[in-house]
């Protein structure tokens, strides 16, 4: 048996699903954003508390690692890490962009996705303007291509795009509609990182013993964060 807390603050969803061996017990999820620091410990006591179980019975931590917002990462990675000191308990790490793609995967009937074998799915976290965190992978959840920061036009993935079907998703995927119109293009609508989607991920790492150094592991931010002065401040002082 195996009693793992999934963590996902990547992006401006906050999340946490606490699943015994694979499956939930709870969840809780807040699409508000800006509010991870003071949801996320909240959340976390009371999926615990309504489960009738203290810290002490958990297992495993698992957090989303990124790509995605360089703040929510910093939270739940912190949070995550505190846990696991604590509790003397292995830490795992799943990326944003590969437990999207698996909830896609693992659900097609249900997205009315047809099974060929020239398909792709390509989850999209939004990184501001139109820049988006994105990978590819087949339906095996293999990846084709690597995580990356594209910037996106109406030429982006053509050349996947004449041989393959692609299903774009995730909160970036939405101000991609307008670029990339290409036939063989498919959009998904409402699919956002979850903790939910982590779990049988973590569950399949903690099987492997597959654990970071809870003391030196650092999110994949993929890009540099740059403090930025709002306009209105610009001129102030």
């Amino acid at each position: 048996m195996s009693l793992i807390l999934n963590i996902d603050t990547s992006t401006e969803v906050c999340s946490v699903a606490l699943a015994n061996d694979g499956l939930v017990i709870q969840s809780r999820e807040n699409l508000a954003g800006q509010n991870h620091a003071m949801l996320l410990t909240i959340f976390i006591d009371e999926l615990l508390a309504e489960s009738n179980l203290t810290p002490e019975k958990l297992d495993a931590v698992a957090v989303s690692g990124g790509p995605g917002s360089y703040t929510g990462l910093r939270i739940g990675v912190s949070v995550a890490k505190g846990i696991c000191y604590a509790l003397n308990l292995p830490l795992i790490t799943i990326t944003s962009l590969e437990s999207m793609a698996h909830h896609v995967i693992q659900n097609r009937s249900k997205f009315n996705i047809t099974e060929t074998e020239n398909i792709l799915f390509c989850p999209m976290i939004d990184a501001r303007r139109m820049e988006v965190y994105t990978a590819f992978y087949d339906i095996t959840v293999n990846q084709i291509r690597g995580i990356q920061a594209d910037i996106i036009d109406h030429q982006s993935y053509m050349t996947y795009l004449e041989n393959n079907t692609i299903v774009f998703f995730g909160n970036g995927a939405t101000k991609c509609r307008e670029a990339i119109t290409h036939p063989k293009a498919i959009f998904l609508n409402d699919i956002i990182t979850s903790a939910k989607n982590m779990v049988s991920l973590a569950e399949y790492s903690f099987g492997l013993k597959n654990f970071v150094d809870v003391a030196y592991y650092e999110p994949f931010y993929l890009k540099d964060f740059i403090a930025t002065i709002p306009v209105k401040n610009i001129f102030k002082g």
